[in-house]
């Protein structure tokens, strides 16, 4: 781990930058990144770590809002840090990097909590966009993209079946919740299908999460895809 700052305590409504760490095994890849965001005034790269135990501990350590996370690497991969940096109490958001667009490994990370990925090819303002939607907590993979990754690598039939065991016990209005979520749809926009206040969503979608063990939209939205809640 290098390049690192310590946390600063967390403050509430604090208008502090957005703390990103850079985990990739490749030093130069890092060193593109860090110049690509630094450009940005709210954000700060806090650290860099090259595999995924060092990224764990970087996580710990330095408590970022967002970790920026390769999938092939070395030693402890991508997969196997995104499950344990997503198993941290207030863990940070993650998105994954990846070289294809169509990636087995991108579908299995998401499915151990990653928020989102993106290309390493991504332009450079787009980069800077994804850090800043993805610290916010919204999911940075489309609908689009979701359904033909989620398709491409449908889940195992084990993950079906706890899918529709989990979905078995929500309530009618949680199920229509959850299925507006499987269909990439925002709050304001489950709350016009709904009749329901955006205040009232937001409710809904966090204790959706907790029930369900979800760590974000995301996977929360993966879950209505296994539950056939949502048609591919």
């Amino acid at each position: 781990m290098t390049g690192a700052s310590a946390a600063p305590a967390r403050r509430p409504g604090s208008r502090r930058p957005i703390r990103v760490l850079l985990v990739d095994d490749e030093r130069m890849v890092c060193a593109h990144l860090r110049a690509i965001l630094s450009r940005a005034g709210d954000i700060e790269v806090v650290g860099e770590a090259y595999d995924g135990a060092e990224a764990v501990e970087a996580a710990v350590v330095l408590a970022p809002d967002l970790v920026l996370m390769d999938i092939r690497m070395p030693g402890v991969d991508g997969l196997a840090a995104t499950e344990r940096v997503c198993a941290l109490p207030d863990p940070p958001k993650v998105i994954v990097l990846t070289t294809f667009d169509l990636d087995e490994y991108a579908v299995r990370a998401l499915r151990g909590g990653a928020a989102g990925f993106l290309l390493k090819d991504t332009d450079p303002d787009d980069l800077v966009d994804i850090v800043r939607v993805g610290a916010e907590g919204h999911a940075v993979v489309s609908h689009e993209l979701t359904r033909r990754l989620f398709g491409a690598f449908p889940a195992a039939e084990p993950a079906r079946h706890q899918a529709r065991d989990l979905v078995g016990g929500l309530t009618e209005r949680e199920r229509e919740v959850l299925t507006c979520l499987g269909e990439g749809l925002s709050n304001a926009q489950i709350g016009g299908r709904l009749f329901l206040s955006e205040t009232t969503v937001k409710g809904y979608v966090s204790r959706l999460l907790a029930k369900l063990g979800c760590a974000n939209r995301t996977q929360a939205a993966l879950l209505a895809y296994d539950a056939g809640l949502v048609t591919r």
